[in-house]
């Protein structure tokens, strides 16, 4: 009983701390110190829900909980404030916080968690520390988990993160959403960070699951309300387009046992049709703004020529071929490399895939990037090399943090030691 109670508390925190930090933030103006009663409310469910039991409704519980502490915390701020400016802003501060309308925090047009994606980007902190920030806010993702998704130690995102935090609050961040040119120039970040959030949700990099389905959720939400935001901005619809098309593939990329399912193999069937059109329809209006295609408008149209197949080999592997030329053009990348290989081995065959991957071997940012050899060992068991692929699948489920990828790639492994033979 105990245990599920506390499986409960980790499942309604993952789901509900972003928006629990991103209600007080507003309150008290500072994201670490918002965390930190977000937290605090977390300690006080663990302590009293094992024995009072679950609430009728845990988020809300948690909620409250955290901006009680908010209210204290202002009105402490209050009576120990020494200069008169301080003491009417703490004042303020105080006696906004204590009038707050539960209903309409929650219904707020601007939404807290926008205010909490453009404060986490703000310009003062460096694009990498915008990300893991963010990623940790809103996604609730672990260091380890945000490491992965940047390649880099997991003591590294720790430290930014802690600086991250403390720099916002030396510096004073005002927790708002920018307008005017100041909007159009912390766009790049916020919708790298989405994206990031959303692919974290997509394909989760550790744990027991396959996908995390609430966080492409809370991406997407969080991508429509900018879509609303800023209507001119193409690559805006485009990041819209590419996670609406990509979320419409969630239910065929796990099989009944939730094991994955690869695009190719998915039945077309279980994609989720309005999603697609929601997402045809964004980039449509991304196209109708004009200008050069930006990388998520590039990889929306790649992903709307997967939705507009009806099979796995309708697929225009052509054009999405030029599609990853002229992304890889823009926005050069290792992880485009390896997804522009891939398209070439479909529109080329393997051998032109497999002479891309071999180039991309010595580059020192994919050596424990899973992917890599994964996308090799597939090249190589179209060319008939079963031996050669079977290490690179083995080494690929040695570098990845996720389960069910891992068993995937040691079962592909498995059926090359039957196709040479060696079973």
């Amino acid at each position: 009983m105990l245990a599920d109670i506390h499986r409960t508390i980790t499942a309604v925190w993952r789901i509900e701390s972003a928006k629990i930090i991103a209600s007080v933030a507003r309150m008290v103006r500072d994201i670490g110190l918002a965390e930190e009663m977000a937290q605090d409310a977390l300690v006080a469910a663990l302590e009293r829900w094992p024995e009072s039991g679950l609430p009728d409704n845990p988020g809300a519980w948690l909620m409250s909980a955290a901006r009680h502490r908010a209210i204290d915390y202002l009105r402490r701020e209050t009576l120990h404030a020494r200069k008169q400016n301080e003491l009417g802003y703490a004042l303020e501060l105080t006696q906004e916080a204590a009038g707050m309308d539960v209903e309409a925090l929650d219904h707020d047009i601007d939404d807290d968690m926008l205010r909490l994606i453009f404060t986490a980007c703000h310009p003062v902190l460096s694009t990498d520390a915008r990300a893991a920030l963010t990623l940790r806010l809103i996604g609730g993702l672990t260091t380890e988990e945000i490491a992965r998704a940047f390649l880099v130690p997991e003591p590294t995102i720790a430290q930014r993160i802690v600086r991250a935090k403390r720099t916002l609050t030396e510096a004073r961040v005002p927790f708002e959403v920018p307008r005017g040119n100041e909007l159009a120039a912390r766009l790049a970040s916020v919708l790298e960070v989405i994206y990031l959030v959303f692919n974290e949700g997509y394909s989760a990099t550790a744990g027991d699951d396959w996908m995390k389905p609430a966080l492409c959720e809370e991406a997407l939400r969080l991508g429509r309300i900018l879509a609303e935001l800023a209507t001119q901005e193409p690559e805006v619809h485009g990041l819209a387009a590419l996670m609406e098309i990509q979320a419409s593939r969630l239910h065929a990329r796990s099989g009944p046992a939730g094991e994955p399912v690869l695009l190719l193999e998915q039945n077309r069937a279980r994609w989720d049709q309005l999603l697609i059109r929601r997402g045809l329809a964004a980039l449509e209006r991304a196209e109708a703004i004009g200008g050069v295609l930006g990388p998520y408008c590039l990889q929306a149209a790649i992903a709307a020529c997967h939705a507009r197949a009806r099979t796995a080999d309708e697929t225009d592997w052509k054009r999405i071929a030029a599609l990853y030329d002229a992304l890889a053009q823009l926005a050069p990348s290792p992880v485009v490399e390896i997804n522009r290989a891939v398209a070439v081995s479909m529109a080329f065959g393997p051998a032109a895939g497999l002479e891309l991957v071999d180039a991309l071997m010595p580059e020192p940012l994919l050596k424990n990037y899973h992917l890599l050899p994964s996308v090799r060992g597939d090249l190589l068991v179209k060319l008939g090399r079963h031996v050669e692929a079977q290490a690179e699948f083995k080494r690929a489920a040695a570098l990845t943090q996720n389960i069910r990828e891992r068993n995937l790639l040691l079962e592909r492994a498995r059926r090359c030691d039957t196709r040479t033979g060696n079973e």
